[in-house]
């Protein structure tokens, strides 16, 4: 397969992270890499969910480093070598542990730029797994998008493709900002797409996944595919013809393409995985509504997991995780409405 003369091959999501951090360590010797069982873990090749297969025996314990089981520890070790010259890759295995180190990130990381006035840069991307979908249990599970787009300072990425994933890592890390960067497990596994040739995926830019007429879509992470396989039966059984925006970057976030859409559908519907008071779909609901309500024919609806911890039943747990028929539901009132 070819776009505009690239070579494309499918791949994995795990496989286009590992691809982006073996490129960006071989373009500018600064990138290292940092976290629990980063160097062999418990493959032998690296990384709980092998995202840094390989890395060590490239680049050696120099450049990917084992930490000990302390995020506020390790990730104060990686704000330091930021500030010093390196670009530190941080892994934290699961997302609910970005509360272990969050006065690292939110008080440390986030504001150096700010408290001395530009003269330190803190160029740190922190690497993090969504849980959610591994019947787990509640500490493990948690989708904390939203928290970290409420702090000044930071930016926040949620790829939902291989293709996104390889793209933004490589952008994240060639920026001068501290980065939170969100994975999925269930997108883990899943395949698409990627080009063999140098590309990067800029922040800051949306993308719609499918473009349609009948109203906007916007998804975030793990709904993404689940949106589009929404939309596609939606077309096929009702013909509703759903526009999907993966905004890709939260923050900054890409404002323009989701308010264009609302411009042109006049109805919304945002789904996230993560729950639904204060959460990802809350910002976007306000700002579409703040800019853009004289074109709204419908009240904006939120998809989103309800206000409960993540049970460890993996049955109970799917009940939470929003599906396809929820929004296809919830597309349905909104043009009935």
């Amino acid at each position: 397969m070819y776009i505009r003369g690239c070579t494309m091959r499918e791949i994995t999501y795990v496989e286009a992270l590992n691809e982006a951090l073996r490129e960006e360590m071989r373009r500018d010797e600064r990138v290292i890499v940092m976290g629990e069982d980063v160097q062999l873990g418990y493959s032998g090749r690296g990384g709980l969910f092998l995202v840094t297969a390989d890395l060590m025996r490239e680049f050696g314990p120099e450049r990917v480093r084992d930490t000990p089981i302390s995020e506020e520890g390790f990730v104060g070790a990686a704000i330091g070598a930021a500030i010093t010259g390196l670009k530190p890759v941080v892994e934290i295995m699961y997302a609910d542990f970005l509360l272990c180190c969050m006065n690292q990130i939110v008080n440390v990381a986030a504001k150096l730029r700010y408290s001395t006035g530009g003269q330190l840069k803190v160029p740190i991307v922190i690497r993090t797994m969504i849980g959610q979908g591994r019947g787990v249990g509640s500490d493990h599970s948690q989708v904390p998008i939203a928290w970290f787009m409420n702090v000044p300072g930071l930016k926040v990425v949620a790829p939902s493709t291989p293709y996104d994933a390889k793209g933004l890592l490589k952008s994240a890390i060639r920026d001068e900002s501290p980065i939170i960067f969100f994975e999925s497990f269930l997108l883990y596994r899943t395949k698409g797409f990627v080009p063999t040739e140098e590309y990067i995926v800029p922040l800051g830019e949306a993308d719609v996944k499918r473009k349609g007429t009948d109203l906007t879509i916007v998804a975030i992470s793990t709904m993404v595919p689940c949106a589009l396989s929404a939309a596609k039966k939606l077309k096929e059984e009702f013909n509703i013809d759903a526009e999907v925006i993966d905004p890709r970057t939260l923050v900054p976030l890409d404002k323009k393409t989701i308010i264009n859409s609302v411009m042109k559908t006049n109805r919304l519907i945002i789904v996230e995985s993560g729950v639904k008071t204060c959460g990802v779909g809350a910002e976007i609901a306000s700002i579409v509504a703040e800019e853009t309500f004289d074109y709204l024919d419908a009240p904006i609806k939120r998809v989103a997991a309800p206000h409960i911890p993540a049970p460890a039943s993996p049955a109970l747990e799917q009940l939470t995780i929003p599906s396809e028929n929820d929004i296809i539901r919830a597309v349905r009132e909104i043009l009935q409405g």
